[in-house]
Parts: structure tokens; C-alpha cells; sequence
């Protein structure tokens, strides 16, 4: 049965992830809307974002593969971008409050690059959020009691103007991911 629900989450993070998609030039003309907590215990909006590119992921701390797939690749990334990378902020929200406290974004991000911004809302915040940017993601019980999440799983690529100017799924080659990136911050 886990099989069967695994090739069934992957089809739809395939399905999500394909429709999600904005290509670069072709930016949203709204800027996406947020508001959520950073580690610090500071609000983090679209408008201190404003004139810098950012990069932001949904997902929560524990999905089994997805999560941190893309996190490890958007690492090594970051990693190969060097100093381009400070043009960037890089945010991974929760998706899942009610587990993802503060002190355990930070925990599990620390296994990643440290350039990678753990972000926190309430239900309604992370639901604002989300349709912000278009993405979905639910709540999916288990026989043991306890549930996993099912999110969209891309890479959301935001200009210095807070429109969405690309996404990427998770499971895209790394060079793709790099030249998407550095398009992102002139770089290219």
C-alpha cells in the first residue's frame, strides 16, 4: 500500500508541478503576497523583499523525500552560484504549523546551505501564503494515527519586483536548476 501511495504522491507533485510552472520573461503581473515569521521572531513580507530576487519552497520538516531532495539540490546549487548567491534570499515555508515549530525549522534546516530561511505561520497565514503563490497542499492521514503533508513541490522564483518570474520542479536537472537561477539574478 505504501507503494501504491508513494507513485500516487509522486503523480500529483508531477501534475502540480507541471502547471505551476511560469516561464521566465513571462513574470505574474501581481506581486505574491505573504506575511510569516522568520527564526529571528521577525514578520517577513513581500515588501522587505522588494528589489531582491528570492527563491521559495513549501514543504515540511518531516517529508519523508521530497523536502529534502529539493533542499539538498537547492544547496548545491547555492553552493556552485558562490558569491552570486548573496543576490538571493532563499525561504522554505511550512506547510505544516502545527509540527514545524520555530526550533524545528531551524534544526532540520541546519543540514542545509545556512543561506535557507525557515518560515512559520499560523493556518491562515500558511494558507495566504500558499495562494499567493498558487500552491496546495493538504493534510494525509496514516493508519498509525499520525498524517503527512502532499504540497506542491516546486521552486517558486520571485524578481526584485515580488512577481513570480519562474518555477522549477524539484526533480529538475541540476544545470537547468543553476541557469534558471542565475537568469533570476542577471547572471546569465
Amino acid at each position: 500500500m505504501s507503494l501504491i501511495r508513494a507513485l500516487l504522491f509522486g503523480l500529483v507533485g508531477l501534475v502540480v508541478g507541471l502547471f505551476a510552472v511560469v516561464p521566465l520573461g513571462e513574470a505574474s503581473d501581481a506581486p505574491s503576497r505573504f506575511s510569516l515569521t522568520a527564526p529571528d521572531g521577525r514578520r517577513l513580507d513581500e515588501s522587505a523583499l522588494r528589489g531582491r530576487p528570492y527563491v521559495l519552497f513549501f514543504g515540511f520538516t518531516s517529508c519523508p523525500e521530497v523536502c529534502p531532495t529539493a533542499l539538498y539540490e537547492l544547496s548545491q546549487v547555492l553552493a556552485e552560484l558562490g558569491p552570486e548567491a548573496e543576490r538571493l534570499k532563499v525561504l522554505f515555508v511550512t506547510v505544516d504549523p502545527a509540527r514545524d515549530t520555530p526550533e524545528q525549522l531551524a534544526t532540520y534546516l541546519s543540514a542545509f546551505d545556512p543561506r535557507i530561511v525557515g518560515l512559520h505561520g499560523s493556518e491562515a497565514e500558511t494558507a495566504a501564503a500558499a495562494a499567493a503563490f498558487k500552491a496546495t497542499y493538504r493534510r494525509i492521514p496514516q493508519p498509525d494515527g499520525t498524517y503527512s503533508m502532499e504540497h506542491t513541490a516546486v521552486l517558486f522564483l520571485v524578481d526584485g519586483e515580488g512577481r513570480i518570474a519562474d518555477a522549477i520542479d524539484y526533480r529538475a536537472p541540476h544545470e537547468a536548476q543553476l541557469a534558471r537561477l542565475r537568469r533570476l539574478i542577471g547572471t546569465s
